[in-house]
């Protein structure tokens, strides 16, 4: 959402308008995650000016956080472990890793540990929206046993990417494998910021402490760098199991 940095908004009243829209719709705070990848140069000082700008451009109406799509590749990697808090959620511990559609490393669960022993918790984006990762539910399931966290984005539950993404998003929410919701949001029209949607969903289908946890308790831990709480062991339903997020 933040103007001219990638494929996003292109201009400040782009990214004013989504920060209206997000407000509009029930969001407090909205992280700005400018890509990192070879396409796109991420550079914190120009992310922090434009945070500034585009808040005091929209009135202050929402809180902004720094962020980052951070594309797993070699040098990013190298990069992230010589400086854990360039790329990270606020620059504390969460960091959101974006893979390759082309290409999975074999080492990946090395190239994750590697990540966290210099302090980062590694939060893989949008797997269901990739075709590589969708064949490996097997595998998330041992990096997120392992220490690392998995985000949905929000639409693919609600069949916007595609009836494959749905359906990957419910198997990882059935294996209890999701920890965020977020929109992912590009602009206003075709990928919006807006998460309500999908946590109506969340509601309906694995009721409102999933709903909660995902779109409010958890994403409010990465702001401050805390460990995710498991939610409530009480019985609020006739399977406590679908009430429990494992880190």
């Amino acid at each position: 959402m933040l103007y001219g940095l990638d494929d996003g908004a292109r201009t400040i009243e782009d990214s004013v308008a989504m920060v209206r829209m997000a407000v509009e719709h029930g969001t407090t705070d909205l992280v700005a995650t400018p890509h990192a990848n070879p396409n796109y140069r991420f550079d914190p000082q120009i992310v922090q000016e434009r945070l500034a700008e585009v808040a005091a451009a929209s009135g202050n109406v929402l809180r902004l956080h720094s962020g980052c799509d951070f594309h797993l590749s070699f040098d990013n990697i190298q990069d992230a472990i010589a400086n854990p808090r360039k790329y990270t959620i606020n620059q504390h511990r969460y960091l959101m890793v974006e893979f390759s559609d082309l290409l999975i490393f074999n080492n990946t669960a090395e190239i994750l540990l590697r990540l966290e022993e210099a302090g980062m918790t590694p939060v893989i984006t949008h797997p269901e929206r990739n075709g590589l990762l969708r064949q490996r539910a097997d595998q998330i399931a041992k990096w997120v046993e392992a220490g690392a966290c998995v985000q949905v984005t929000g639409q693919s539950l609600l069949g916007e990417f595609g009836r494959r993404a749905a359906e990957f998003s419910r198997t990882l929410l059935d294996r209890r494998l999701v920890h965020f919701l977020a929109s992912d949001a590009h602009d206003c029209e075709h990928r919006p910021p807006r998460l309500d949607l999908a946590h109506a969903w969340v509601k309906d289908h694995y009721g409102e402490e999933w709903a909660e946890a995902l779109c409010v308790t958890n994403p409010k831990a990465t702001l401050t760098g805390e460990s995710l709480e498991p939610l409530d062991e009480a019985d609020t339903s006739e399977s406590r199991k679908w009430y429990q997020i494992w880190r």
